[in-house]
């Protein structure tokens, strides 16, 4: 048990280490889209149609990647997508017009969705063979390495071109995954421990029930990453458009969002054991929901900001335990379902806020996000017993 506990260490670490570059990668990319909009000349709408190429990559593979999970295993499958990753973060900057931005964009996409099912499908295995909820801390790394990455980024857009920045970006990913990979390829995915009530620990076969328990948990990652979507793209321009806010101030309130998340998920793991799966799930979709109402209608700016960080807490575990549970259900294929659930409403999200916002006020637009969170909320009270059984 002493050299299998070792083991089960060292493959967290290492799966650890893939979230946090993951979203050290991205992080990285996104802070220079302004830059390489200038270089490509594109237009704002034909900029914004390449971005589609990000989302509708991931969307487009990851139920391949679940396949691909259970036929070769998710450790292999996570060390190669994270080495075409890292190769796809540097072709942006090669690319002169918005179609080629849109095609490598693509190509960038269909890695960072493939790795997003195969990391998750590791850890709901690892998670399962420790016995302890300990999948918010892989998204807690997640959180930490965007930060980490979009800081970097910022502190280096003056000195290095976008071409320089990411290339030193894809080699460190390179690097990364050489170190954290072979731990993943020396050692197999761990064995669940046999537990009392084996339809609980062990993916169920994808019979009719499971696969419906499977979209349920998927509604909720879309209802999250709906919201988490709409504070990307919408929570600065509310604050400096209706509350008046400097722009400087304004990029705080996305900071609070993303800072109030992170701290979320590092304390996620004592919440799961405190109150189990559903009730978090319930408790954080009726925080963020509360959290977003004030956030969105609140006529002063802090109180927005403090509705901002209630938001980023109550969201911060929602996907984490909608990708777990998918994944204890229904093995990668579970992971993938809810992951392209997830994404598809980090992609409807914006533009649906931006239709929203024409037709009625931004501010009564962002409380959808709080629509959605009640209904992650509704969701957790219907399945709380169904889940168990």
């Amino acid at each position: 048990m002493p050299g299998n506990r070792s083991t089960l260490t060292r493959l967290r670490i290492a799966l650890t280490t893939f979230f946090a570059l993951d979203g050290f990668l991205f992080a990285g990319w996104v802070v220079r889209i302004p830059a390489i909009k200038e270089q490509t000349g594109a237009t704002a709408s034909a900029l914004g149609l390449a971005l589609l190429g990000v989302s509708a990559g991931a969307v487009l593979t990851m139920t391949l990647t679940g396949r691909l999970c259970r036929r070769y295993g998710t450790h292999q499958v996570t060390v190669v997508c994270a080495v075409l990753l890292s190769l796809s973060v540097a072709l942006p900057p090669l690319t002169h017009s918005a179609p080629a931005l849109g095609a490598v964009l693509l190509l960038f996409g269909a890695a960072y969705g493939s790795i997003n099912v195969a990391f998750n499908s590791a850890a709901v295995d690892l998670v399962t063979a420790l016995r302890r909820p300990v999948m918010p801390s892989f998204h807690a790394a997640f959180s930490l390495g965007g930060m980490v990455g979009a800081g970097l980024g910022g502190l280096v857009a003056g000195a290095l071109s976008p071409t320089r920045h990411l290339l030193g970006l894809a080699v460190t990913g390179l690097l990364v995954t050489v170190v954290a990979g072979r731990t993943l390829l020396r050692h197999e995915p761990p064995a669940a421990p046999r537990p009392a009530h084996p339809e609980r620990g062990t993916p169920r076969r994808p019979d009719g029930r499971t696969r419906g328990l499977v979209l349920v948990f998927g509604l909720i990652a879309l209802c999250t990453a709906y919201g988490e979507g709409a504070m990307a793209d919408w929570g600065a321009l509310h604050l400096e458009q209706d509350l008046h806010a400097s722009p400087g101030v304004a990029a705080v309130g996305y900071s609070c969002f993303a800072l109030a998340m992170t701290v979320g998920r590092l304390t996620g793991t004592a919440l799961l054991e405190r109150l189990g799966h559903g009730r978090t799930v319930i408790a954080g979709g009726a925080t963020a929901a509360c959290g977003m109402l004030l956030g969105s209608l609140a006529p002063s700016l802090w109180a927005a900001l403090l509705g901002f960080a209630v938001t980023g807490l109550g969201l911060a575990n929602l996907f984490p335990v909608a990708v777990e549970r998918a994944g204890t259900l229904a093995g990668p294929s579970g992971v993938a379902t809810a992951s392209t659930l997830g994404y598809g409403g980090m992609l409807l999200g914006p533009p649906a806020i931006g239709f929203m916002a024409d037709w009625l006020s931004l501010p009564v637009a962002l409380t959808s996000v709080a629509v959605l969170a009640a209904i992650a909320t509704l969701i957790g009270l219907a399945t709380r017993r169904t889940a168990r059984n």
